[in-house]
């Protein structure tokens, strides 16, 4: 499965560990190519680094996604060195779990430029190329989460609802311009994502839970790889998975 993915320019934010990884060494594999953005400017470079000995193509940008310019420099260098860009997956997201009675304003605030912020600018970024281009696939990420909601994970939750709404309605807004989009809402997925709840006894729990049943990160590139596949008259709208074992 990569004849719709081969030569295609695919920025991915959120590159320098857990899904963005995953899915930058998958469709680098199938041909894509993959430019990744991170805060991590060291991640990033190792892993394009890598890649590009193993004759694929690829470019690290450092890039916080709280910042609308570093995210237009990202998608503009893209353009500058590939030409176009086809993808554009806003990956980038935090979850540090905690229950609103303890009060963590500065992890609302820093999820909420993250989680939805950061997924606005990827979009304002992509979008005017994509709209010259006639052509298009903007990915984000939602979560499980962003279905349900549950004690302990308010904010976060609604963060990814958020996420959701907004790629509804960029769905509308786009048809005009041949622009493909696609919400990837996954369950338990083993990555980094934990390490970011502070509440030591929610994080100590949650691991818990999420080791026994966590899928890899790959299932989550082989979604993306999917969407992307698919011929270019075909808009597959929102993709739900969960671990068979994950019960919420």
């Amino acid at each position: 499965m990569s004849q719709g993915i081969e030569n295609k320019v695919v920025v991915i934010t959120g590159a320098s560990s857990g899904l963005g990884e995953a899915t930058a060494r998958h469709l680098a594999e199938r041909g894509a190519i993959v430019v990744l953005g991170a805060r991590r400017a060291d991640r990033i470079e190792a892993l394009a680094s890598e890649l590009t000995a193993k004759g694929h193509k690829a470019k690290a940008v450092q890039t916080d996604v709280t910042e609308r310019n570093q995210v237009k420099h990202l998608v503009d260098s893209a353009v500058r060195e590939f030409g176009r860009i086809d993808v554009m997956l806003n990956n980038a997201g935090l979850m540090p779990l905690a229950p609103l009675e303890r009060l963590k304003i500065d992890e609302w605030d820093r999820m909420i430029d993250v989680n939805i912020k950061g997924v606005l600018y990827g979009v304002a970024a992509a979008l005017p190329h994509m709209k010259t281009q006639k052509s298009g696939h903007i990915i984000n990420v939602s979560s499980v989460y962003g279905h349900v909601v549950d004690p302990g994970a308010t904010v976060y939750c609604a963060t990814k609802h958020a996420v959701r709404a907004l790629s509804e309605g960029l769905r509308k807004e786009v048809k005009p311009y041949n622009i493909r989009t696609t919400i990837i809402s996954p369950g338990a997925v083993s990555t980094e994502l934990l390490e970011h709840i502070s509440e030591k006894d929610i994080q100590a729990g949650t691991k818990e839970f999420v080791s026994k049943i966590a899928v890899s990160a790959d299932t989550f590139a082989r979604t993306v790889a999917f969407a992307v596949n698919e011929p270019d008259d075909v808009d597959i709208n929102e993709i739900l998975f969960r671990p068979t074992a994950q019960p919420v």
